[in-house]
């Protein structure tokens, strides 16, 4: 990310000037107390910053400047928490584990878009596709506990209602459990279905009310849009209450796949019901 190995080698540079400025002092210090300085000695008693004086020889240490990918996706912590674990104010996701794929589209969907939010367009507007790819597999390779969900509020009706909607969904009405797309388990399905456990409830909620709205979209066709669409606000606060409430389970990675076909087609998103398609043969040079 170019933005934050930026901010990255700003603080390395300033850390670099400190020490070079310390050690200038410091070979300063040395040379005014050395014997036969060119100045007079200082009859003024020594004071207690005195025993600090280094020789002009002594090296200064200087971390050596860091070019891993952990150091460089650092800017994406002071948000989305230490590890990608989440922020603390229930606003900004998890991003450790993820399947790679889903976090690579969202980050495209960022840039290109599809999803507006100006602090994460202006970090991610000049990096190119290979490089946010880099960034989707680093923090989806995380492995990082998950904690306990919050006790629920709500009445044991609205519960039930988000069990129902999430479980088996509603045919009538045209929506689909989320357990159809998200895997039996709602950890999500790789490499570009995400887990719907471990999230905050008014992330859920907010993210359900974009999508209905347009402000978040996916690549054509946008089946969480149509989706959402046909969801009444009290189908989406029952939805955010149950899922919100239910713990990750231990141990529980995203599904390798799907024992049937996705209910709709979805942009961005292989059936993970399908075999990838055999790659073409390489002709002879």
């Amino acid at each position: 990310m170019f933005a934050a190995k930026k901010v990255a080698l700003c603080r390395q540079a300033r850390s670099l000037a400190m020490a070079t400025w310390l050690a200038w002092g410091l070979a300063w210090c040395g040379a005014q107390a050395a014997p036969g300085a060119a100045s007079a000695p200082d009859p003024r008693p020594l004071t207690a910053a005195a025993p600090l004086a280094r020789p002009a020889s002594a090296p200064i240490p200087v971390s050596p400047l860091q070019d891993s990918i952990a150091q460089r996706v650092d800017a994406c912590t002071t948000c989305h928490g230490a590890d990608g674990r989440a922020g603390p104010d229930g606003y900004y996701p998890r991003l450790a584990g993820k399947p790679a794929g889903y976090l690579a589209n969202q980050l495209l969907n960022f840039r290109d878009g599809r999803r507006s939010y100006a602090p994460m367009v202006y970090l991610l507007d000049h990096l190119n596709d290979a490089y946010l790819r880099e960034i989707a597999a680093y923090f989806a390779s995380l492995d990082i506990p998950y904690p306990p969900p919050v006790r629920p509020t709500e009445t044991s009706t609205v519960l039930a209602r988000g069990q129902i909607l999430v479980l088996q969904g509603d045919a009538a009405r045209g929506i689909p459990a989320c357990v159809q797309c998200h895997g039996q388990m709602l950890t999500g399905v790789a490499p570009a279905i995400p887990g719907l456990l471990g999230l905050p409830r008014h992330y859920l909620a907010g993210q359900i009310g974009a999508w209905h709205n347009g402000r978040r979209r996916a690549q054509a066709p946008d089946c969480m849009a149509d989706v959402a669409r046909r969801l009444s606000p009290d189908d989406v606060s029952a939805v955010a209450s149950w899922l919100s409430s239910q713990p990750w389970p231990t141990g529980a990675k995203p599904a390798a796949g799907l024992p049937h076909a996705l209910p709709m087609p979805c942009g961005g998103v292989p059936d993970p019901a399908k075999p990838a398609p055999a790659p073409a043969p390489r002709s002879a040079p």
